[in-house]
Order: structure tokens, then sequence, then C-alpha cells
């Protein structure tokens, strides 16, 4: 018995562990130039996802994340309506945004590139996540929270955000402070 237990281990790989995102901890804000002397920011307060790591193979990552756009807050009532209405999230018709990433890069101990795909609009285009995790996650242990940082920088028009072009700048910049849960 105690040989079959010995062989099941061998061929059940690295361990993998499952966190929960914290959306009470975590953070999204989206940023663009306004009229090219300042900026409008935009936050995701409602969000839930998913991450399974592996700590052995950190490139084979499973990362799910939505965020109700339906939610969004802005800088003023005014930009909050705008933000929710036709011409950028149309959250009439695409009340969430979201992001799936499979393939992270380490790029030193705690520094990784995560390609996925974004979904805005009911587009979905590439986009690429420039990750800080607070500690390596090679030392995942999946009893402790993992805590991170991520940015990118995506243009609006790719998911069809066109409007006010004079005052709006294209790129946004988006930053992620995530808490992670076992779970």
């Amino acid at each position: 018995m105690l040989a079959l237990a010995a062989l099941a281990t061998l061929g059940a790989g690295p361990a993998a562990y499952r966190y929960q995102l914290d959306s009470k901890g975590s953070a999204v804000i989206a940023k663009v130039s306004f009229l090219a002397i300042g900026s409008k920011t935009a936050r995701f307060p409602v969000m839930k996802g998913s991450i399974r790591i592996t700590p052995e193979r950190l490139d084979d990552i499973d990362l799910d994340v939505e965020l109700d756009a339906r939610a969004l807050t802005a800088d003023s009532k005014g930009d909050t309506a705008t933000l929710r209405g036709p011409d950028f999230f149309d959250v009439a018709r695409h009340p969430s945004v979201s992001f799936s990433g499979h393939r992270m890069t380490m790029t030193g101990p705690v520094t990784a590139r995560l390609d996925g795909m974004l979904t805005a609009r009911g587009i979905s285009r590439p986009a690429t996540l420039s990750i800080t995790f607070r500690d390596p996650p090679a030392r995942v242990s999946g009893r402790d929270p993992v805590q991170l940082r991520a940015t990118t920088a995506i243009d609006r028009r790719q998911f069809g955000m066109t409007a006010y072009g004079w005052a709006v700048g294209r790129q946004v910049k988006i930053t992620i402070d995530a808490r992670l849960v076992p779970g």
C-alpha cells in the first residue's frame, strides 16, 4: 500500500495553489490624459477573480479577473456617467471588463511579465501586464496571501472607445494593486 502511495505522488507533478482575489484589499485604477494638461481617473471597486500558481512552474499560470464596469467611478458624476455610457464602456450592453492570463515570464525574483487577453466592450485584444510581487512567487505556499502590483497601457481606440479624441488621450495607463487569498 505504501508503494502505491509513493507511485501516485510521483505522477502527481508539482503542487499548484489556487487563490481568490480579495476585492476589498485590491484596487484597479485607469488614467488617461485630458486636454494634454491633466488627467482623468476611473476606479473599478467591484471585482472578482482567481489565480492558479505552481511555484515550480511559474510560467504555467491561470489568472482570470472580472471588473464590474457598471460600478466604475470617476472624478465627478458627469465623468462617471460619460464613462459608463455608450461612448466609452457602454455598461448597458457590456457590464464587465476582464483579463485572462496564462503565460508568465519571470524577469527577476519578484518581477514578471504576464501575457493574456483583455476584453472591454466585447472586444478582446492581447495585453501584457508588468507585475511586481511583494514576495517571490517561487515561495508561494498556498497558506499566505499573495500581493502584487501590475501595470499596463492600452490604446482605448482598440476597444471602440473613440469619442472625444480632441480632449481625451489615446493611451490609458492601468494600475492594479491585488491581494489574493488562499481559496
